[in-house]
């Protein structure tokens, strides 16, 4: 693969210190509130390994509220977005009430969801407790996001949850998750103008990571060939400009780097993003499944986590080892997203090295 050019290295440097900046400054401006671990699908590639019974039970709505008010007197409530997962977040019937508390207290909301109880009532109820985003996820053609998701109306249901969002699009900003994988890559195209049908603006695109139940499924992994045709494809979709298609925030992408997203390569977990995950542990993104937990709610105040802590996350020294001890792209890389570190902190995959493959 060509290494960046001269002008992207430019960008990249000039990234660097402002990525290392705000990781000083570490605003919070995400959080992530994991209100259950209940799940009413059972997906192939699920990094969270999510069940209809769980062993970690919902948390109260009383003590996520809890945390937010705690945090109030340190922050503008404008400028942190609570975006509200799971499990599937919308098996939960407090969701709006929930909702509407954040609404009150201005600040703005969002749901990732799977489509499949997203009805015009849900849809409806959601705007009104002040609904500000969502996100829906899309796998493939029907077939393929079945196979995907292990039910047979969860593209209907998904496509469903699409065209509700679609109507409101005066009223929420939404878009559409596609995880690549081999069964859909060559669907990319006619995925594409599916969503261009339906009315969708926004589009992220990801690959699936080997945690939880994707974890040694080597039939869901994209081949480095693959990888850059999905890589490719995106960078073709953004410059047509029917759809705004971008890559996510998954890992270094050496010369597609400021070709496929938006900005640069930064993990900014722990340093603006946090979570609240169902058993109160504090992390610094819902995707980190490895223990890089940094307290409690039910025993530490956050805020003070959120300033005291979440050092791993901000100086990534540490992770200058192993593979990534002699890598030329170090600099800008810093070891990749921490959602693809194992609980000894091991790094599972390199983008940069399937890319090169």
């Amino acid at each position: 693969m060509q290494s960046p050019t001269l002008k992207q290295r430019l960008a990249l440097e000039l990234w660097r210190g402002m990525r290392h900046a705000a990781a000083q400054q570490h605003e919070l401006r995400t959080l992530f509130w994991e209100c259950t671990l209940r799940c009413n699908l059972n997906c192939r590639h699920c990094g969270s390994d999510c069940k209809a019974q769980p062993a970690v039970p919902d948390m109260p709505a009383a003590d996520f509220l809890k945390v937010v008010d705690s945090l109030l007197p340190h922050v503008d409530p404008h400028r942190l977005f609570v975006i509200i997962t799971g499990g599937e977040a919308l098996l939960r019937p407090d969701l709006e009430d929930v909702g509407r508390e954040l609404y009150r207290r201005e600040m703005p909301w969002g749901v990732v969801t799977n489509g499949m109880l997203l009805d015009e009532r849900r849809m409806e109820s959601l705007l009104e407790a002040g609904l500000h985003s969502a996100a829906v996820s899309l796998d493939g053609l029907e077939p393929e996001h079945n196979w995907m998701r292990r039910n047979p109306q969860s593209h209907s249901h998904a496509m469903h949850a699409i065209d509700l969002l679609a109507a409101a699009s005066n009223e929420i900003v939404w878009d559409v998750v596609t995880c690549v994988n081999p069964h859909n890559y060559n669907q990319l195209a006619e995925i594409k103008e599916e969503l261009i049908s339906h009315g969708v603006k926004l589009w992220r695109l990801f690959t699936i990571f080997p945690m939880g139940r994707a974890a040694g499924n080597e039939s869901l992994q994209l081949s480095a060939e693959q990888v850059r045709g999905t890589l490719d494809f995106i960078a073709t979709t953004r410059r047509e400009g029917r759809i705004h298609a971008s890559y996510a925030c998954e890992g270094y992408l050496g010369r597609y780097e400021g070709v496929v997203r938006d900005h640069l390569f930064q993990c900014r977990a722990g340093v603006e993003v946090a979570s609240v995950l169902c058993d109160g542990s504090i992390s610094g993104c819902t995707s980190i499944r490895s223990n890089m937990h940094q307290g409690n709610i039910y025993r530490d105040d956050l805020w003070q986590v959120w300033n005291e802590r979440f050092q791993p996350y901000r100086d990534r020294s540490w992770a200058h080892k192993e593979q990534c001890s002699h890598c030329r792209s170090w600099r800008y890389c810093e070891g990749n997203g921490l959602h693809l570190y194992d609980d000894n902190g091991h790094l599972l995959h390199c983008h940069l090295h399937t890319l090169e493959g």
